[in-house]
């Protein structure tokens, strides 16, 4: 078992930054591949970035490359998320997963754990 809890969340500017961090425990840590998510009301998951296990490889959706980094530390059961330059559309709950598999999936249902969510509002 997994327990992940983000943290980092707020209200932001359009064009400020915000990072935001993933904290594990129960099982190895860097076992698992890790992603963020984030949704807004009314509608669908949607994929961010993610991160394979040993932190080699990462992937990110379109609309955040250049923008967002995701990063982890393994001595410290943590993954993050720095997003800088943020646009109102950026504004969601933002959740942090875990997957076995070695890189970490762009679809919710490969993840086998993920948090409770931090909600992130960038105003105009």
């Amino acid at each position: 078992q997994v327990q992940l809890v983000e943290s980092g969340g707020g209200l932001v500017q359009a064009g400020g930054s915000l990072r935001l961090s993933c904290a594990a425990s129960g099982r190895t840590f860097s076992s698992y591949a890790m992603g963020w998510f984030r949704q807004t009301p009314g509608k669908e998951r949607d994929f961010v970035a993610a991160i394979s296990w040993s932190g080699g490889r990462t992937d990110y959706v379109d609309s955040v490359k250049g923008r967002f980094t995701i990063s982890r530390d393994n001595a410290k059961n943590t993954v993050y998320l720095q997003m800088n330059n943020l646009k109102p559309e950026d504004t969601a709950v933002y959740y942090c997963l875990a997957d076995l598999g070695q890189y970490g999936s762009r679809s919710w249902d490969e993840y086998d754990y993920w948090g409770q969510g931090t909600q992130v509002t960038v105003s105009s």
